[in-house]
């Protein structure tokens, strides 16, 4: 027996939607075996993800709880892990101890990859990305393009938000409007916004509705905490100084955590990413690059790949920097998506080509 209380779930972003989907798979779950219906399983949503810990909440209050170990095994053998945001069957054992029993599989998930091609949950169930920069040390266009490829390939809705605009120098704001907009599609709101300020939360009321999930990206210090304890009215979150010489964070949020906000939406924010390495495909990193996929249609050969190729559109249309951006997104994308096999003749014809180097340039100098 499954208790479900949809008007009491609301307010850590249930909706009918959602609750159909979820209704579906929890009838494809079966009891652990042992386990006792005199405290049924119980549906709640993941607000903090700890090492040996969780923080669930059921609507009314929040509960530590535990993975069982199957559960978790199994996850790690799909690739996977708890994230926050994911919906779990819990369970309460006789020593009043919470355990999490199954996660049901998301709508929506964000992962990362890590240098290696591993898959690092981020976030999961997320309707929009606020894609946060500062107007400082902190802006970074090309950091930009890295998160609008994330939010591209888990079909989340992103929203450009730049903070800090009050202490912004003169020409900070139109310099960076105008370094955006070449590198971002028109559609994409962008919210210029003193993360301080009330009037944030005005800004952003469209994207705040009832039954809402948001989550905050982006480095440290470009202001995600503050943003969220200005949206949900308080201090909620710790924030700290940044650095004078680079103006980033000192990581003072160190784990992501769900919080909910007044007009019935939810806030995730997060610790900022010293790498990004988004979890994408290549159609992914096309649609985040919409202008090159556009250009390409005028190069000359068909099978252009914007290097080196005469006749080529997208070297003419396309910033520099912005085409290494992409090409570089690429490339990781595609080493993720190699076999053991595949990466070992790479790294074999790179120290090849590497070793072919060096005896020209040997030759070169004795001949010399």
């Amino acid at each position: 027996m499954i208790e479900i209380d949809l008007e009491r779930l609301r307010s850590i972003g249930m909706t009918p939607t959602l609750l159909h989907h979820l209704q579906q798979e929890i009838a494809n779950q079966t009891p652990a075996s042992g386990t006792e219906d005199d405290d049924p399983r119980r549906l709640m949503r993941v607000t903090e993800v700890h090492r040996e810990t969780l923080r669930l909440h059921d609507g009314q209050g929040e509960h530590t709880a535990r993975a069982l170990p199957c559960l978790t095994r199994a996850l790690f053998e799909a690739d996977t892990g708890l994230a926050v945001g994911d919906w779990v069957l819990a369970q309460c054992d006789m020593h009043a101890v919470c355990w999490v029993h199954a996660r049901l599989p998301p709508l929506k998930h964000v992962a990362r990859r890590d240098a290696d091609g591993r898959r690092h949950p981020l976030v999961s169930n997320v309707d929009t990305a606020l894609l946060v920069m500062g107007l400082d040390d902190d802006f970074n266009p090309r950091r930009l393009e890295r998160y609008l490829a994330l939010a591209h390939a888990s079909d989340l809705l992103p929203v450009v938000v730049l903070t800090k605009a009050d202490a912004a120098a003169q020409g900070a704001v139109a310099a960076a409007l105008e370094a955006i907009r070449g590198r971002i599609p028109a559609t994409i709101d962008l919210v210029i916004v003193d993360a301080r300020s009330p009037d944030a939360a005005a800004l952003l009321a469209p994207h705040l509705g009832a039954g809402k999930t948001l989550v905050l990206l982006g480095s440290s210090g470009a202001g995600k905490s503050t943003l969220t304890n200005t949206l949900t009215g308080r201090g909620v979150q710790d924030t700290g100084p940044v650095r004078e010489h680079d103006s980033r964070g000192k990581h003072t949020t160190t784990a992501r955590s769900l919080h909910r906000l007044p007009g019935g939406a939810c806030v995730i924010d997060t610790p900022g990413l010293r790498t990004l390495r988004p979890d994408a495909d290549e159609a992914a990193i096309g649609a985040s690059f919409g202008d090159i996929e556009r250009l390409a249609g005028g190069c000359r050969f068909r099978d252009c790949r914007h290097v080196d190729e005469p006749g080529c559109a997208v070297r003419a249309g396309v910033a520099p920097d912005r085409l290494r951006n992409f090409h570089k997104l690429l490339r990781e994308v595609r080493r993720d998506t190699m076999g053991v096999l595949e990466r070992r003749q790479q790294v074999a014809h790179w120290k090849a080509r590497s070793r072919a180097g060096r005896e020209r340039l040997k030759t070169k100098r004795e001949g010399g």
